[in-house]
């Protein structure tokens, strides 16, 4: 009898791995009142791997909210109470909301591309494939190119938009951290507005750029929609855990402060700095683009945030103003279009510490003279899975404050 081996690729495996299942895991919303409070979350943080904080800042009267699986829940909570803290349950078994998610997803038929990007998340294949249609369609606007390959052999592919000697270059990126699903559908529908509307946003194409790389992290990206919801960070394996925090992989004050040395922890910072072949991708492109490129802006979720530079030190960049009048920009536009507030100023100093970002990289190294992050509204049953029917609401509101940034950049640059 003659047996036959057959080898398994390694990106095949998630396929028949069971689905990580979130019952009976909870979300907390927690109130720090004093600085006591808010440093202790920080280092419970920093040294619990197993609690997952989707949202926490330095500011006092700020509330944390923070995934909490079952096994955790009565330690958590007693260390809540013995240290003074009010807290509820905003969730109370979020296997439950993912049911209702993916029910909501299933019931929508979508015809048109744009109706498509509003209703529904794209998977990464469809995103592609957008992105290659627009190419076939407009060939005299847009080109698309597959920039990298990532750690599962997916195709990283940017599409520039409006590519015309001496523009200046707005790099956009999305989707560095995987369950941040509202980010690449918002760069997709930036990419619609630009192309398949690109009369109505003459004021930001007739000396602008637009490199936009709508998913960096595609194997974590489809992780999260097959797998496991929550999932933050790459799928290259470190040690005896999966995964590198992208946006904590860059080399600029890499793994100083916010950044973790465990391999299971959701913000690790991988071995080395770039040691990911998705970040690589973002650097070698922005660094491509060196000297033409003025306007750095890497969407991410959830929270109303436009942060810039510094993420290691509280410290402002000199320059902080020119960054500051660009991001207030985008925050008064939203602000008059729908009421919605976003805070801005420095990651350091609105949120925490996180060093080895892609914003001070781009704009420490790749002289880029605006970086900043945009951190999206929320929704649904937990900031990171806002459900297909407020696709439409958020992705138009966040382009009114990215439309209004790059016109001050063009002004400006």
């Amino acid at each position: 009898m003659i047996l036959k081996i057959i080898i398994v690729p390694f990106a095949m495996l998630a396929v028949v791995t069971a689905r990580h299942s979130y019952q009976g895991y909870k979300v907390y919303e927690v109130q720090q009142k004093t600085r006591e409070q808010a440093n202790f979350l920080y280092e419970l943080e920093q040294s619990n791997s197993n609690l997952d904080f989707w949202h926490l800042s330095k500011r006092l009267n700020d509330k944390a909210q923070v995934l909490v699986p079952p096994k955790e829940q009565r330690t958590f909570v007693a260390d809540l109470m013995k240290n003074g803290f009010q807290y509820s349950v905003l969730v109370h078994d979020v296997e439950n909301t993912i049911d209702d998610y993916s029910a909501s997803v299933a019931s929508r038929k979508p015809v048109s591309a744009e109706d498509r990007i509003l209703h529904g998340y794209l998977r990464h294949s469809d995103v592609n494939q957008y992105l290659d249609e627009l190419a076939s369609k407009f060939p005299a606007k847009v080109k698309v190119e597959q920039i990298a390959t990532s750690y599962e052999g997916r195709p990283l592919k940017t599409i520039t938009i409006n590519d015309k000697r001496n523009n200046s270059v707005i790099f956009l990126d999305a989707g560095i951290h995987a369950r941040e699903w509202i980010a690449p559908a918002t760069a997709l529908y930036a990419i619609n507005q630009l192309v398949e509307n690109a009369n109505e946003n003459a004021d930001i194409l007739s000396n602008l750029t637009w490199v936009i790389l709508p998913v960096v992290n595609p194997d974590g990206y489809e992780y999260s929609h097959q797998m496991e919801r929550f999932w933050r960070k790459t799928r290259k394996p470190a040690g005896k855990c999966i995964g590198t925090d992208g946006n904590r992989n860059f080399d600029f004050h890499w793994g100083e402060v916010g950044a973790s040395s465990s391999a299971c922890s959701e913000t690790y910072k991988g071995d080395a700095p770039f040691s990911e072949p998705e970040t690589r991708a973002v650097r070698d492109e922005i660094s491509k683009l060196k000297g033409q490129c003025k306007f750095y802006l890497s969407l991410h979720s959830y929270g109303n945030y436009l942060l810039y530079p510094w993420g290691y030190t509280s410290d402002l960049p000199d320059t902080w103003r020119d960054i500051d009048e660009v991001a207030q920009a985008g925050a008064a536009a939203i602000e008059q279009a729908t009421g919605t507030k976003y805070t801005v100023g420095s990651s350091t100093n609105e949120l925490y510490a996180a060093a080895g970002g892609s914003d001070d990289w781009a704009f420490a190294k790749a002289d880029v003279p605006v970086a900043i992050v945009m951190e999206l509204p929320g929704g649904g049953f937990g900031g990171f899975n806002p459900p297909a029917s407020s696709i439409e609401t958020s992705v138009k509101e966040s382009w009114v404050g990215i439309r209004a940034m790059a016109r001050k950049v063009a002004q400006k640059y």
